[in-house]
């Protein structure tokens, strides 16, 4: 037996693993793509003739233990897209358009079908945010991963006008605060949503196959729910209305993320009731009899990115995302006070 392998690494399964996520990886290539996976680096060029003064614009992420989740039902297709989605929403709130995208993908053993299965959600989300995955690692660490566990975080790399770049300062008092929707929890507060649900190794497959009338699936569908990309309905309506500031509803929920929009001068006024709060949330606060104002503070409630528009664009906003099948919301508006947010 090659030595590697009897230390827990096996080198075969990596090729294999690269051969099997290159089907995956290839419909992503997107123009200005020029290598191929299995390089030591991933290569892009930038059209030039595209932009006056182009600026690259930068996100991490990964998809933290929402994987548990995955581990316990053994889907593995869907975390990718919250991997992608993670990073390239952000990376949209300035206005720029997501190039690329790298992954790492770290196994306690490499499954190659496994990893093909994760590789492909990746494939998905960039596809859906229209980037190229050019490159990435697998890395497998026994003794590290538990056999069947893994992490999986990315960074995608994007471009915008310098002119054009969304930063807040465009913001002003009596602009409207329109919402986005949500496909569910995304991939933030996971810690709290395994304790609510208490997944703790006891009985976690009957918890989460259980079948909830009120989510119209079963509760581990629910929280698998990828995280919805926003890139291309933004950037339309960037080319179409005057979008002054965005914020992507992550981690910190309403709380620590609108303010993050809006210049020190300006504050957020969100009004309750605006749009429908998601059954998902509605059961996680019951559960943990959660206090409201920490509730805006972890989850997005059913609103995954905010924007900031001049109020007499917004019910054409509105109209615009409605033909285009989209839900979004008149939730609040700018006014002028310290920065921060009310819920009201």
């Amino acid at each position: 037996m090659n030595a590697y392998k009897a230390a827990g690494v096996d080198v075969e399964a990596g090729y294999e693993a690269v051969r099997l996520m290159k089907q995956h990886v290839s419909k992503t290539f997107i123009p200005g793509v020029l290598s191929n996976i299995g390089g030591f680096g991933g290569l892009f060029e930038i059209d030039k003739n595209s932009y006056s003064n182009p600026v690259l614009v930068s996100g991490t992420d990964g998809v933290g233990t929402k994987l548990k989740i995955a581990f316990i039902m053994d889907k593995h297709d869907t975390v990718g897209q919250d991997c992608v989605a993670m990073c390239v929403n952000d990376i949209a709130c300035s206005g720029a358009k997501p190039l690329f995208f790298l992954d790492y993908l770290a196994v306690g053993k490499n499954k190659p079908e496994k990893v093909a299965e994760i590789v492909k959600g990746v494939a998905d989300g960039c596809i859906l945010a229209g980037c190229a995955l050019i490159g990435g690692e697998t890395a497998e660490m026994p003794g590290f991963y538990p056999e069947g566990e893994y992490d999986l975080a990315g960074f995608s790399v994007g471009i915008v006008d310098k002119d054009k770049i969304i930063d807040g300062s465009r913001a002003k008092k009596g602009d409207a605060l329109i919402g986005l929707a949500s496909s569910g929890i995304h991939s933030n507060g996971y810690s709290l949503v395994r304790k609510l649900f208490n997944l703790n190794g006891n009985d976690d497959d009957k918890k989460l196959n259980s079948y909830v009338e009120s989510l119209g699936c079963t509760v581990g569908e629910e929280l698998l729910k990828p995280t919805r990309i926003y890139v291309k309905v933004l950037h339309e309506l960037i080319e179409r209305f005057s979008i002054n500031a965005v914020s992507h509803i992550t981690g910190g929920g309403f709380i620590e993320n609108i303010p993050r929009m809006l210049p020190e001068n300006l504050r957020a006024r969100v009004n309750k009731g605006t749009w429908e709060v998601l059954p998902i949330f509605k059961m996680l606060q019951s559960l943990g009899n959660i206090a409201e104002r920490d509730m805006f503070n972890t989850f997005n409630m059913g609103i995954g990115m905010v924007l900031a528009v001049d109020s007499c664009q917004a019910d054409q906003v509105i109209q615009y995302l409605k033909e285009k099948d989209e839900s979004a919301f008149i939730i609040g508006e700018v006014i002028e006070e310290d920065n921060g947010v009310d819920i009201c």
